[in-house]
C-alpha cells in the first residue's frame, strides 16, 4: 500500500480492526464465560463479523458522505483533503472482517484438528493479543506521533478490558442458558 493511502485511511483501519477484534473476542469471551459450545461461538462470531462489519462500514460511509455534503453546503472546498466515502467504508469493513476473524481462528481450526479443542480459548486469547499488538504497532508506525510500544500497549489494554467485561457478563448470566 502506498504510504499516503495508509496515512489517509489509518483511522478507518484502526477503528475497523480494533472494533472487529474487540466485538468478536467479546463474543468468544462472553460465550466461554456462559459455558456455551464452540458451534454457538462460531455462529455468533461469524454473524457478528459480517453484520457488524457491514453496519460499521455503512455508518462510516454515511458519516463521511455527510461530512462531504456539509463541507459543500458551507462552501468549504476541501476536495483535496476529503476522503472517499466508499473507500472509508471499504477500509472499515475489510479491517473489521479480516482482523476481527482472528479470535475465531482457533475455533475454526478445532473443526479440522480436534486435539486443540481443550485449548481453543487460550489460543484465541493469544491470537487476539497479537492482533491488538500488531494494530497498535502499525498505528504508531504510520502516525509517527507516539512510540510504537506505547500504541501497542494502549491497544492491548483497551481490547483486554473489553474482553474481561464480556467474560464477566457471560459468566454472571450463564444460568440463563439452558
Amino acid at each position: 500500500m502506498e504510504k499516503k493511502f495508509k496515512r489517509r485511511y489509518l483511522p478507518e483501519f484502526v477503528y475497523g480492526g480494533i472494533d472487529g477484534t474487540i466485538t468478536t473476542f467479546a463474543i468468544v469471551a462472553g460465550a466461554i464465560g456462559a459455558s456455551l459450545s464452540s458451534s454457538i461461538i462460531l455462529i455468533l462470531g461469524f454473524a457478528n463479523l459480517f453484520a457488524d462489519g457491514f453496519s460499521m462500514a455503512t455508518s462510516n460511509y454515511l458519516s463521511t458522505k455527510s461530512q462531504v455534503q456539509l463541507d459543500k453546503s458551507e462552501k468549504r472546498n476541501h476536495k483535496h483533503h476529503q476522503k472517499s466515502p466508499k473507500k472509508t467504508a471499504l477500509a472499515t469493513f475489510i479491517a473489521f472482517v479480516l482482523i476481527g476473524f482472528i479470535p475465531l481462528i482457533s475455533f475454526v481450526l478445532a473443526i479440522f484438528f480436534p486435539e486443540i479443542k481443550g485449548i481453543q480459548f487460550n489460543l484465541s486469547i493469544a491470537l487476539t493479543a497479537v492482533a491488538f499488538l500488531t494494530i497498535g504497532y502499525y498505528k504508531g508506525k504510520i502516525a509517527e506521533n507516539k512510540t510504537c510500544l506505547h500504541c501497542m500497549v494502549e491497544t492491548l489494554l483497551i481490547g483486554g478490558i473489553a474482553a474481561i467485561i464480556a467474560f464477566i457478563v457471560g459468566y454472571l448470566l450463564r444460568g440463563l442458558v439452558g
